[in-house]
């Protein structure tokens, strides 16, 4: 086998314009390249971001990340043999020493992880999504069916107490080139909609190109207008909405604000459940606090066999913490973000935890991303079934829709696109 002849790491810029660490890593078979992505909404319990603080970039710069890679990490792994996926990662976080990246940073160990994951699959001659499925033991041919942020609220659209995500997902398609065209038609008569009735400046978009009309005050309101755009473009029978709410953004002191109204944790799995019975919600993300677990297993009672209740900020893509979730049911389905833990081998074994409760799984983008596709991949090498990455706008969003398409149709009448509900 080839060995990792070089790493080199340097500063970019994420889909906000803010830094972000770029690695080059070079085999005898080429050069490949990862970028890492950051969330807006992140859980406390993330692995960390290093940023290098003082005035350059706001604070935000990534040097002290890109020296990490440069200085401490490559020397360590140049010279490794890139399909030894495990012993690359694990050394790596027995370099950091902490428990949540605190040394190198989530930052700088990752983009280097994807990098190795990258000229792993070609030192093997395989494709990157099935090189996944090779480390992780799926036959990865699901495609997934798409989340798709059409409304954005909350942070992601600068307003405060507020749902974060509200989108749209195409179980009715026959496969995932059909799917992501109901989507784009439906958010494109969600444009026409928001334009005619509130005027240009409402169709102005969110981070994840979801449109950000401050006029759209309750989500009702913005699960109407979806409604109407899916019945617009004639897709609402196989349209679904799904939620994020982001609830660890609107609660303090044990108390949740949505809008002016202040509610329990009892109270917001009863505001959820009315929801429910209203719309055709299959599945809510982040419905409560990050460390509300009680309301979390509360809500798993009163919903678990109606709806995928996902934990995003209160797993965290660590096994530790799915672990605590299964143990006394605080969830049924765990989000999935590469950098949430900052290696490949830890997303994989997070994923691999959740499945042996038959959990599911919803890989993720982050809110800050970059043109890198790499989750398109992994989301079709773990057979996971669903994957949440924006809205069909901007590049940093269509680069996984357009290398999920790639995929499908190499894969041909192996490609499975399957309703997760």
């Amino acid at each position: 086998m080839g060995k990792i002849k070089s790493i080199k790491a340097r500063e970019v810029l994420d889909s906000r314009g803010n830094p972000t660490v770029e690695v080059d890593l070079v085999t005898d078979k080429g050069l490949f390249r990862a970028m890492v992505p950051s969330g807006a909404s992140a859980g406390q319990h993330e692995a960390l971001e290093l940023r290098d603080g003082g005035n350059r970039y706001m604070g935000k710069g990534t040097l002290k990340a890109v020296r990490n890679v440069n200085e401490i990490i490559a020397p360590k792994i140049v010279g490794m043999d890139p399909t030894k996926q495990v012993d690359i990662d694990n050394l790596m976080i027995e370099i950091d020493g902490t428990e949540n990246k605190d040394k190198l940073g989530a930052n700088a160990v990752l983009p280097v992880s994807m990098a190795a994951t990258r000229a792993g699959a070609a030192e093997l001659g395989l494709p990157l999504y099935k090189y996944i499925g090779k480390l992780f033991g799926a036959d990865a041919t699901m495609i997934p069916v798409p989340m798709c942020n059409v409304i954005n609220g909350g942070k992601h659209a600068g307003q405060e107490n507020s749902i974060q995500e509200h989108m749209i997902m195409p179980v009715g398609a026959e496969n995932f080139r059909e799917g992501i065209r109901m989507v784009a038609e439906t958010y494109h008569s969600l444009h026409k909609i928001l334009k005619k009735k509130f005027g240009a400046h409402t169709t102005l978009i969110g981070d994840e190109g979801g449109f950000a009309p401050k006029e759209l005050k309750t989500v009702e309101e913005r699960l109407d207008l979806m409604t109407e755009a899916a019945r617009n473009a004639g897709y609402e029978k196989e349209l679904v909405f799904t939620l994020d709410p982001a609830a660890s953004e609107f609660f303090k002191d044990g108390t949740y604000t949505v809008g002016d109204r202040k509610m329990s944790g009892g109270e917001m799995v009863d505001f959820y459940a009315d929801l429910v019975d209203k719309y055709p919600i299959p599945s809510i993300e982040d419905g409560l606090a990050e460390d509300d677990w009680d309301s979390w297993v509360e809500m798993v009672k009163k919903l678990g066999n109606k709806i995928q209740i996902v934990g995003d900020d209160i797993f965290v893509t660590n096994t530790k913490r799915i672990k605590k979730g299964i143990e006394i049911s605080a969830a049924n389905s765990a989000l999935i973000k590469l950098n949430q833990i900052g290696s490949v081998t830890e997303t994989l074994n997070a994923i691999r935890m959740a499945y042996k409760k038959d959990w599911t799984t919803v890989v993720s983008h982050r809110s800050g991303e970059t043109e890198d596709s790499f989750i398109a991949d992994l989301v079709v090498g773990v057979n996971a079934g669903q994957i949440k990455t924006g809205a069909p706008a901007r590049s940093d969003r269509n680069a996984k829709y357009n290398q999920l398409m790639r995929i499908e149709e190499e894969l041909g009448d192996k490609a499975k696109y399957v309703n997760p509900f």
